[in-house]
């Protein structure tokens, strides 16, 4: 994961520098004044974008465009929690789930986006990015591997410091983005909502212990290979809140029928 996002930020920083180089204005100065000749295209960098888009002047135009292209945004970080049957209590075919609530956590974000802007207060777009759920158990119990159903054995004596299940996930997004005007400060008010679809890329159990130290597994652990939900997100500027609700199980065994997920936290570079 922390390559991943190495390797994004990389991206977008060596993209950025190029969008510089290539629409680098030309200062005059005169008599201690600087002037700066006024370019048709900007590049917005804020919250992480890397598109082009015309200047306030041609922002404000009703002539509608397409957008897109590179960007690093919409970084959501913040808490998730298992709803069993509509209940946040786990029933007894999910207690083994039982997880610390403060530590059990989402991320995400999104690496491409294409759409188009009917005017300057409404955009539709389609983006493309990756999201990370982590659970963290408080039971010192291991999940088995390639079974139909989840096994799991209990491991006292031996205490995990850490025992996360987790789930990584490609989604793509449907987004609905409302914005009011600019206020005096350059900044708006933003609604983003839609729905998405996320793809399993695999499920990971990371475990940490005096014992046996650092140990990692990998396999399916019988998480949706598709998922389909909602987002919402509500901010000012670069900086907002979120929450996402996903409709269908988070599991695909029968056992776990009704378990679904969500999740709620702080949204950056809503932009």
């Amino acid at each position: 994961m922390k390559r991943l996002i190495l390797t994004t930020l990389l991206v977008s920083g060596l993209a950025g520098v190029m969008a510089t180089g290539a629409f680098a204005q030309q200062d005059t100065v005169v008599k201690d004044t600087v002037i700066k000749k006024k370019a048709k295209y900007t590049i917005n960098i804020g919250g992480g974008n890397l598109i082009t888009k015309k200047t306030d002047s041609l922002d404000k135009a009703k002539k509608g465009r397409f957008v897109g292209g590179i960007t690093f945004t919409r970084v959501d970080w913040g808490f998730s929690r298992l709803i069993d049957n509509g209940s946040f209590n786990l029933s007894p075919n999910n207690d083994f789930l039982d997880y610390k609530g403060g530590k059990t956590s989402t991320f995400s974000f999104d690496i491409l986006q294409f759409g188009y802007r009917f005017n300057p207060n409404f955009k539709v777009y389609v983006a493309g990015g990756f999201d990370w759920t982590l659970i963290r158990l408080r039971k010192d119990i291991t999940i088995a591997k390639n079974t139909n159903e989840f096994v799991y054995t209990d491991q006292s004596p031996v205490h995990f410091s850490k025992n996360r299940f987790s789930s990584s996930y490609v989604h793509i997004p449907l987004n609905f983005e409302f914005r009011t005007k600019e206020n005096s400060h350059g900044k708006r008010f933003y609604l983003v909502l839609g729905p998405e679809v996320s793809f399993l890329l695999n499920g990971k159990i990371k475990q940490i212990s005096a014992e046996r130290g650092k140990e990692k597994q990998y396999d399916s652990y019988h998480f949706q290979s598709a998922r389909y939900g909602g987002t919402v997100r509500f901010g000012y500027g670069g900086l907002g809140l979120f929450t996402k609700y996903y409709f269908n199980d988070m599991f695909t065994t029968e056992q776990q029928a009704g378990l679904k997920n969500m999740s709620f936290g702080v949204t950056f570079g809503l932009n």
